[in-house]
């Protein structure tokens, strides 16, 4: 019982080590932009529609609510990639929500889970 529980310690801590280095954080490596290009996918109509939203703004895609929160860009000397804090919503469903951060170089990591829109990073904007 306590190797079970010692195990599952070790686990959870090393998950956990390993989600907080995918974060983007402030840095040399990363700098901040001022907004972020999105695609919104809705899976009925299978319609893919840009967004171009600033820091700090809310928009709306059909019944969801997105926020940008902070997107940056990896610096010159490192490898492309982009990444954006978001805040998204669902007016007719609450309970399809998404807050953290979507990387352009790895989609799968951290996705809204919703069974009528989709909503991508592309990358962020001057």
């Amino acid at each position: 019982m306590i190797r079970i529980l010692a195990l599952s310690l070790c686990l959870l801590t090393v998950h956990a080590r390993a989600q907080t280095q995918l974060l983007p954080v402030a840095g040399p490596s990363w700098v901040a932009k001022a907004g972020a290009q999105l695609n919104g996918l809705d899976k009925i109509t299978a319609r893919l529609t840009p967004l171009s939203v600033k820091v700090g703004e809310t928009i709306n895609f059909r019944t969801l609510k997105i926020t940008v929160r902070g997107c940056q860009v990896r610096g010159p000397d490192q490898p492309a990639d982009s990444a954006a804090f978001l805040d998204i919503t669902d007016t007719a469903a609450p309970l399809f929500a998404f807050h953290g951060w979507m990387l352009v170089s790895n989609p799968a990591l951290a996705v809204l889970e919703h069974p009528v829109y989709d909503v991508k990073l592309l990358g962020c904007t001057p």
